[in-house]
């Protein structure tokens, strides 16, 4: 088995590797950076497991040139850098680390509140210059402001709990509907918290309706003297719209992690018209990059990308049924992954009765395009069982794992 690791995924997941009982002649291939579409193609000969962070691209072509490849690991919250439905196609699933930087971003958000609140980016880069700025003008507490949180997730509600432990009120909108946490404030609508807020904090997801959710038309809504903070995606802002306002005064200040076009290694430049503006931080997409955080995420993702392999769960994967079943010892387990049509389940199991195997546990999950089937059978069959399970219309891959 070859396993590659993109864009300096941190040591704890290659330790996990290392660790787990993947069979014998494992090799762990690792890159500090990221490979674009060519690179990447060459890459994946012979790849079983590929793990990457946000800049690399799997695309449809990509998937169509990794014949060999069994699953992804996206060492990072968002997955819409794969092509989720094609790799489900053919039969890869994906998995991410929703959960394991939460902490990490939810401390740079309320740490960024404060340095906005306090024109601490100002004070510091002057006095850096030999400049003594001391002065309380435009100084606020963060106490008994209004956080106004767009997308109450797991980033966004631990960003609400840390506020409130600050002393602020907290209000928040989001599509799905969220139980307050605290005494933080539902809202009906993102204008009402657009209306309420003195600090926004954006964090949704990378779906592209959400491009510039915030334009021209939001900022008119906004409090005059807003502080804006975006650490979610960079197209969820329209940059050209917060310029202006910034300019004008209509935002007070803003912070910005994320952007529509990012460097992809470190060594390339960046280049914004935001640089230079007192008011505005800036940071290279390090929300979660915290030591704790990549810690974390690759063991987290090596760890499911294991289980996928030597048991079949799919518990946390974002593009397949989410199956997960105990190991069933003197067993075969078989795993049978097909276009989502109906009758693939009962042609398994005519197929297990004519090669006459005897099932112990099965389990058929489905989403919108495939169907993913779990089977332990006793260890007697006969060598034709597989060649059958093979032939079933519409297979996309069949594994024997044990």
């Amino acid at each position: 088995m070859k396993i590659l690791l993109l864009e300096n995924i941190h040591e704890s997941g290659v330790q996990v590797f290392k660790n787990a009982d993947l069979g014998e002649n494992v090799e762990i291939i690792t890159c500090k950076h990221s490979l674009d579409e060519d690179a990447l193609i060459a890459a994946l000969d012979g790849i079983s497991l590929l793990g990457i962070r946000s800049r690399t691209h799997i695309t449809e072509r990509v998937l169509n040139h990794a014949p060999q490849l069994q699953a992804i690991g996206a060492y990072c919250i968002g997955t819409n850098q794969i092509a989720l439905e094609a790799a489900a196609l053919r039969g890869i699933p994906a998995f991410n680390a929703p959960y394991s930087n939460t902490r990490s971003v939810a401390e740079m958000v309320i740490g960024e509140v404060i340095m906005l609140m306090r024109g601490l980016y100002h004070k510091i880069s002057r006095l850096h210059a030999g400049e003594w700025v001391k002065s309380s003008k435009g100084s606020h507490e963060v106490r008994g402001k209004t956080l106004g949180i767009i997308g109450f997730g797991n980033i966004g509600s631990q960003v609400s709990v840390l506020a409130e432990g600050l002393g602020m009120r907290v209000c928040y909108y989001d599509i799905v509907d969220k139980l307050s946490i605290g005494n933080a404030v539902k809202m009906s609508s993102m204008e009402d918290v657009l209306r309420a807020a003195d600090i926004l904090t954006i964090h949704v997801d990378g779906n592209p309706d959400n491009t510039n959710l915030i334009d021209d038309p939001e900022f008119h809504v906004m409090k005059d003297g807003v502080y804006l903070i975006n650490l979610s995606r960079g197209h969820v802002v329209n940059l050209d719209a917060l310029h202006k306002h910034l300019l004008s005064g209509k935002v007070a200040g803003a912070a910005l992690d994320v952007f529509p076009h990012e460097p992809a290694a470190n060594e390339h430049t960046f280049s914004s018209p935001f640089m230079g503006m007192p008011n505005v931080l800036l940071t290279p997409h390090i929300g979660g990059s915290t030591e704790e955080a990549q810690y974390n995420i690759g063991e987290f993702v090596s760890g499911k990308l294991v289980e996928y392999m030597n048991t079949g769960s799919t518990f946390a994967s974002v593009n397949f049924p989410r199956i997960q079943l105990p190991s069933v010892k003197d067993t075969h387990r078989l795993l049978h992954i097909h276009r989502n049509v109906p009758g693939v389940l009962s042609q398994l199991n005519t197929i297990f009765a004519q090669n006459s195997v005897n099932v112990l546990s099965q389990y058929l999950g489905t989403n919108q395009h495939i169907g993913y089937v779990i089977a332990d059978v006793d260890k007697e069959y006969s060598d034709s069982l597989l060649h059958d399970l093979q032939n079933v219309t519409n297979t996309i891959r069949v594994r024997i794992l044990y």
